[in-house]
């Protein structure tokens, strides 16, 4: 059977080849355990993120649930599973910081046409090639932005006016706010990031994330701790999606979102390629870059009309899909179904949820996002040291455009002139 090269740059639904190649009862039984393991740990994540970027938990939801349901169903990968990512965080909670929710559904729904036009455009096949050195920088970069987002949840301190956006003023914001240290939400936010590694160690097939954030939701309350949930900031789920509905933003004050529009789709590109080339990766197949971000950015679309955050391929997620035994990508569209059904049968009881043990699941996620041994190895290479520390340090002071196309550039220009210098005669 081919592996997906020769096809590599059409723009066909994975899901369509899957099923013209035959579909049988055993394909779906090996689609229907990848797809609920995968929603079990979509679940907590999904909810996570959401919150960490200013927003309800179940927008996070709705990202997965619509998103995710339009990637399987139109991407070019057969394993692509589409959600809302931690690398998302720091771009969404600005956005909604700056512009309200509004303006971020309206950001969220540009960035999808920009990233549809591209596919189209079969821009693909450029973005796939980014500099694994721009990779590592800005994935190391958006893991410590993230991290920092934690601590105020983490420590379940109490800010004087709002959290600041940038990295040093926020972390002089917490410091500050350190006399309202609370010992019972740390110790939650500790104990669950430990038992999920703990979990992840010594039963690596289990729900981990799912387990703890259950776990901690019935001690907090059984112990009467003093850590705020999900339901104290932000009331209870509804048991119900939301009808679709344009964004409430005018034509005229399309203009200052604009920037926010291009970081998204530049990062919404790059993360979910990156994401699809993990799967060929693992599999041995090719995906189909151009079809992907077409698909990307109808899920975008689709997402912001029901009131979710931005989508995108994830790469932790689309690795459980494929190590849970996924054929084809309706594993990727039953992940969402189960999530539907989760919405619909037990969203109150997401009222529970300690904020504290949501900071312990982003913990874990950002020790896992940086790539550790890979960033120390490129430290070694004096061209990918530079490449690494620009888009590291672009990312981590500026934002997340900077670092990418500072380390992007730097990459392009450092490869021009060693080949100039090989050209040259001895």
């Amino acid at each position: 059977m081919s592996n997906g090269a020769s096809t590599s740059n059409l723009l066909r639904p994975k899901l369509i080849t899957t099923l013209q190649e035959g579909y049988d009862a055993g394909c779906l039984r090996s689609d229907l355990m990848a797809g609920l393991t995968v929603a079990v740990v979509a679940l907590p994540l999904s909810m996570a993120i959401a919150v960490a970027s200013g927003v309800g938990p179940e927008r996070g939801l709705y990202a997965s649930i619509f998103g995710g349901f339009v990637v399987s169903a139109l991407g070019g990968s057969r394993f692509q599973i589409g959600g809302p990512a931690g690398a998302f965080i720091v771009l969404v909670a600005a956005t909604v910081s700056k512009f309200g929710v509004d303006g971020l559904l309206t950001t969220v729904m540009l960035s999808g046409c920009l990233l549809a036009l591209a596919g189209l455009l079969r821009i693909g096949s450029v973005i796939r090639h980014v500099p694994q050195a721009v990779a590592v920088g800005f994935t190391a970069a958006i893991a410590i932005v993230i991290l920092a987002s934690q601590l105020k949840d983490l420590g379940g301190l109490t800010l004087v006016g709002a959290e600041p956006g940038p990295l040093m003023p926020k972390i002089a914001a917490l410091a500050h706010a350190m006399p309202t240290f609370n010992l019972a939400a740390f110790t939650v936010g500790i104990v669950s990031a430990t038992l999920i590694f703990t979990m992840r160690r010594l039963r690596p097939n289990w729900p981990g994330m799912l387990a703890v954030v259950v776990l901690a939701s019935a001690l907090v309350p059984l112990l009467k701790l003093p850590v705020d949930t999900i339901g104290d900031r932000f009331g209870t789920l509804a048991a119900a999606l939301p009808p679709a509905r344009l964004p409430g933003w005018t034509l005229s004050r399309l203009w200052p979102l604009l920037p926010s529009v291009l970081s998204f789709t530049l990062l919404g590109g790059v993360e979910s390629l990156l994401s699809a080339k993990v799967a060929d990766g693992m599999t041995g197949r090719v995906h189909r870059s151009n079809m992907e971000l077409v698909a990307q950015g109808l899920a975008n679309i689709v997402s912001a009309l029901f009131g979710g955050i931005a989508v995108t391929g994830t790469i932790a997620r689309t690795a459980t899909n494929i190590r849970a035994g996924a054929r084809t990508p309706v594993a990727g569209l039953l992940h969402a179904l189960f999530l539907l059904v989760f919405l619909l049968a037990a969203a109150p009881l997401t009222a529970y949820i300690p904020l504290a043990a949501l900071a312990g699941v982003l913990l874990v996620v950002c020790w896992n996002m940086a790539e550790k041994a890979e960033f120390s190895r490129l430290l070694r290479q004096p061209r990918g040291a530079a490449v690494l520390l620009t888009t590291f340090l672009g990312t981590l002071l500026f934002d997340l455009t900077t670092g990418i196309v500072a380390g992007w550039l730097l990459s392009w220009i450092s490869g021009a002139v060693a080949a100039l210098r090989a050209r040259r005669p001895g």
